[in-house]
């Protein structure tokens, strides 16, 4: 998960009925007008129902549900908790994925059948303990990570989890390291997660492409920023990162890709899922 951005929060509307008879104006976004939610109910031929809880979802909901959804499907796992909590007690950021996120990832590197996986934002190493248990006997997580203490924090977690001899941890900027990585001719990677600075998203993808095969799959977390991306107005370097990561994929022949909004315990925000295709 990514830093939040400064954002003031829509103004809600008390009135509802009000809110559905008064006009709705759409928003331009790079020159293009984007319809109201009324507008493109009606288009779609069906009756936008606003209820309270879809027109005002709140924090506190989106916790609960999440919560719930962890209770659940993500049984406790110590190795894990014990990441979090040493983490916070670092100092760290607490902007790792939360455990249904990181619980997906497996999954979702578990049904590439990934054995080289590259990671590009370690911080304290909870998503690579995630990923590096999809892995088999013989896999592999390099996980790239520029601040030094952040590094140290995640290999004593790693470690922790018996993770060790699977995980490797290179310290630096991602944008210096990714290079000397290729240089040394591995096998492709099967599987990317890219959760760094939003700037170098674009950077990022591309060298993932680079260092792919047609089959590997990419997921760029933060790609939603509680909806700000679409508001052309707010020109912040990483909502600006992360519109160039967009453009950049959409025109790029040799994936496929799609993105989705998500709502939890750390806000509203989304992620990208890409599969190379050549």
């Amino acid at each position: 998960m990514g830093t939040p951005l400064p954002l003031s929060p829509p103004k809600i509307q008390s009135d509802r009925s009000e809110a559905l008879e008064r006009p709705s104006p759409s928003l331009s976004v790079a020159g293009r007008r984007w319809p109201s939610a009324a507008k493109a109910g009606a288009r779609c031929g069906g009756v936008l129902k606003l209820t309270a809880m879809s027109q005002a979802p709140d924090q506190a909901r989106w916790t609960a549900v999440d919560t719930y959804i962890t209770d659940l499907l993500v049984p406790p796992d110590p190795a894990l908790a014990a990441a979090l909590d040493d983490s916070v007690a670092a100092g760290l950021p607490g902007i790792q994925v939360t455990p249904n996120l990181g619980k997906m990832l497996h999954l979702l590197a578990r049904i590439q059948g990934a054995r080289r996986i590259l990671e590009i934002g370690t911080l304290g190493g909870y998503s690579a303990i995630w990923l590096a248990r999809a892995l088999p006997a013989d896999g592999r997580l390099i996980t790239l990570e520029f601040a030094p203490k952040h590094a140290e924090v995640a290999r004593a977690n790693v470690a922790r989890a018996g993770l060790q001899d699977k995980v490797d941890i290179r310290v630096g900027r991602a944008l210096d390291t990714l290079p000397r990585l290729a240089a040394e001719g591995g096998e492709p990677f099967d599987f990317f997660f890219i959760d760094a600075d939003k700037e170098s998203n674009p950077d990022y993808f591309q060298w993932a492409l680079k260092l792919s095969r047609p089959g590997s799959v990419i997921v760029i977390d933060n790609v939603v920023r509680e909806g700000a991306v679409i508001d052309a107005d707010n020109t912040h370097p990483m909502l600006e990162g992360v519109r160039r990561l967009n453009r950049l994929m959409a025109g790029e022949p040799r994936v496929s890709v799609t993105e989705l909004q998500t709502v939890g315990s750390k806000g509203y925000d989304g992620f990208a899922l890409a599969l190379v295709t050549a």
